[in-house]
């Protein structure tokens, strides 16, 4: 055997691991890699005052990662039998999210997620979030809601009443830009804004109504607390609607006083400088 066999035979008979240590040192890197990305999320719906408004965090490394708070309410079309059985009609359900929701979230450095589900998975509202760059000159970097996907059953009869299609069907959102916002902002508004899926139950049209909007998937700076808020464009035309009648009311009453002021002033230099006419002609003989 030359040299270099002998070295290499040795070198292997020096390193070679037994399969239980090979095991032990596996368990040991995925035991290290899984605290690396520790994440935990919480559904903090019950510190709210409104019952209908929602409060979901995703943290990761002990520190938040994703917060969202908004009211949500979906309104799902289905067939259902008419009173013959026979025929089918269109029917309307609202579905809300109960309190003690189920919660899964993903922080990534250009993605995150956030899934919501109930009632043993029978429902599950999923919000998809990426960063991106709006003006490649100035490096302006955006975060938005690029899709939106809601899984439900329509085999839950306390909703769906007579439903046709029973089973699990999904509503996704089709090539959406939703809350555009920039990276290190929150995103927030008040007034009610809707997005329209198309199901796999024939093409049915399904209506996610949110309100009272708050969240933010990136750049959080400190823990549970949402950074600077960029206001929606409705709150921002409700807020003008409400202060333009009280700054209009404030201008006519400042121009008034001005106006009244420079009538008195003018009044009184006239008065000043106006010759005095006598009203007794016995003085007449002074003039």
């Amino acid at each position: 055997m030359s040299d270099l066999q002998h070295s290499m035979e040795s070198s292997r008979r020096h390193h070679h691991f037994s399969p239980t240590a090979v095991h032990i040192l596996a368990f040991i890197l995925n035991v290290l890699l899984g605290v690396a990305a520790e994440q935990e999320t919480e559904n903090l719906s019950g510190l709210s005052t409104d019952p209908y408004k929602d409060i979901f965090v995703v943290r990761e490394n002990g520190t938040t990662c994703l917060m969202a708070e908004f009211a949500a309410k979906f309104s799902v079309a289905y067939d259902a039998r008419a009173s013959n059985y026979v025929d089918l009609i269109t029917e309307q359900a609202d579905v809300s999210i109960p309190r003690g929701a189920d919660v899964k979230g993903k922080c990534g450095h250009n993605e995150s997620e956030l899934e919501i589900s109930w009632l043993d998975n029978a429902y599950s509202f999923k919000l998809f979030f990426v960063k991106e760059i709006r003006n490649i000159t100035r490096q302006d970097h955006y975060w938005k809601i690029n899709k939106v996907q809601l899984v439900y059953d329509l085999s839950d009869s306390t909703r769906f009443k007579d439903a046709a299609n029973s089973g699990k069907h999904t509503a996704t959102s089709h090539r959406i830009s939703l809350f555009v916002t920039p990276v290190g902002k929150s995103y927030k508004c008040e007034a009610q804004e809707t997005i329209s899926l198309i199901s796999s139950d024939h093409q049915k049209v399904v209506a996610i109504l949110l309100s009272q909007i708050h969240i933010q998937p990136f750049g959080i700076k400190r823990d549970f607390t949402f950074s600077e808020a960029s206001k929606c464009v409705v709150d921002q035309q409700e807020q003008l609607e409400e202060t333009l009648p009280l700054i209009l009311g404030l201008t006519l009453g400042l121009l008034i006083v001005v106006i009244l002021s420079v009538y008195h002033i003018h009044h009184k230099l006239t008065a000043t400088s106006q010759v005095q006419i006598p009203r007794d002609r016995s003085e007449y003989k002074h003039m």
